[in-house]
């Protein structure tokens, strides 16, 4: 049995989307072209891959079991082809991210670089969102990766479940008002945690605030206020809270921006390996379950609302 490449790269595209429509598109195919092209793979495994019905699509246990595999077969694929017909890519490039962005989807991403095309110079640029997405539109960087925000649109590459986070002795939750680290005014993950908190009958105040993740961290591992950040960056030395307490949170669209005019084969390679790698990474992310930190209730928050604007901050850090 021979597993086509071709046909593996439909069948990741028919998962990531799960929709053959959404998929066609992706991979530049029709429908019945990608219809065509799994049942030839089911045919070739012997075993249907996915649960169908009018409106959705599931993974069968051989679908799951070949997803892991025809994963690890097309990055050694597409390695391979990069490796002999772009020995000759060189230049250099600006990169910007946050730095949660930076530390959980560069890594691999640099390190495949720097193996397949040692000839490029990589720039990393370390800042948030809200000051990356001008920096595109000056010229100034090549590529960002962003928090999709009203203006900031680019190119989804996942989308990441928001957390509340608490020191491990949960000491801040006895406090009232429930003190709570925000990020600095303007960004996404400000606006969805205060949008959270005011849907809620919780009474909290904004007592920190700062545009670094570390000193959010710090703040909350401190034991001097609760904040809600992306679940790949709540580190073990906090407790990742439930949500029967605290009010769910609007998940975010981590999205890939480029300047005008970077269309050059440098900039389209290294764009497309960070898609690759950061939808590798949500893949896996969702199959493990997305817990990195111990989860534990948050109960008895309950009390009147209390406005959650700038003002009357207890402290500020950063």
């Amino acid at each position: 049995m021979d597993l086509d490449p071709a046909l593996l790269r439909t069948f990741i595209a028919c998962v990531d989307a799960m929709s053959f429509t959404r998929a066609a598109s992706a991979v530049h195919k029709s429908p019945a072209t990608v219809s065509t092209q799994i049942a030839r793979l089911e045919a070739g495994i012997g075993a249907p891959l996915f649960l169908r019905d009018t409106r959705n699509l599931a993974l069968t246990q051989a679908g799951e079991q070949l997803e892991t595999y025809a994963r690890r077969l097309l990055r050694l694929h597409d390695e391979a082809v990069e490796a002999f017909r772009k020995p000759d890519l060189a230049g250099s490039i600006t990169i910007g991210a946050p730095d949660d962005y930076i530390s959980h989807l560069l890594p691999p991403v640099l390190r495949r670089f720097g193996q397949l095309f040692p000839r490029v110079t990589i720039k990393i640029v370390c800042a948030q969102s809200t000051v990356l997405a001008p920096q595109i539109e000056r010229g100034e960087i090549d590529l960002a990766i962003v928090t999709r925000s009203r203006g900031v649109e680019g190119q989804l590459l996942r989308q990441e479940p928001m957390v509340w986070i608490a020191s491990r002795d949960r000491i801040a939750l006895e406090r009232r008002p429930l003190p709570v680290a925000l990020f600095e005014p303007g960004s996404q993950a400000r606006n969805v945690v205060l949008a959270a908190l005011a849907r809620s009958a919780i009474r909290f105040q904004p007592a920190y605030e700062s545009f670094s993740l570390s000193a959010l961290l710090t703040v909350v591992e401190a034991g001097l206020a609760i904040a809600a950040v992306t679940r790949m960056s709540a580190p073990p030395s906090v407790t990742e809270l439930a949500a029967d307490g605290l009010p769910d949170i609007e998940h975010l669209d981590v999205a890939l921006i480029r300047r005008a005019g970077s269309d050059d084969r440098l900039c389209d390679v290294m764009a497309e390996a960070i898609r690759q790698s950061a939808q590798g990474q949500s893949a896996q992310g969702q199959s493990a379950g997305g817990q990195n930190v111990g989860g534990q209730s948050a109960g008895g928050l309950a009390g009147p609302v209390r406005d959650g604007g700038d003002g009357g901050l207890a402290a500020r850090v950063g």
